[in-house]
């Protein structure tokens, strides 16, 4: 069974950095695609970053020059680095992970960003 696991969330002031870590065990192949999520009180879960196994990577406009994702050193692992935070950044965020068409998520970790 394939289980995702995050992990790096915490409190932090505005401007401040984080870096999230996500890593799969239980699956015999390398996720095509990773992406991070996040979802704030009361609104949707939107899209972060994205991923693919060849290092193809994509981000929402709100993230574009203050997020990084990277894949992490061991396979199906994926980190989110954080900088210039910003309250609005709040959020409980998801790693996810997609292989032969199904997607695969976490927990969630929570991040909260204080002005």
């Amino acid at each position: 069974q394939v289980q995702v696991v995050e992990s790096g969330g915490g409190l932090v002031q505005a401007g401040g950095s984080l870096r999230l870590s996500c890593a799969a065990s239980g699956n015999r192949f390398m996720f095509n695609t990773m992406a991070w999520y996040r979802q704030a009180p009361g609104k949707q879960r939107e899209l972060v970053a994205t991923i693919t196994r060849l290092g193809s990577t994509n981000y929402a406009d709100s993230v574009k020059g203050r997020f990084t994702i990277s894949r992490g050193g061991a396979e199906n692992t994926a980190d989110l680095q954080m900088n210039n935070l910003e309250p609005g950044d709040t959020a409980v965020y998801y790693c996810s992970g997609n292989l032969l068409g199904n997607d695969y998520w976490g927990q969630g970790t929570r991040v909260t960003v204080s002005s």
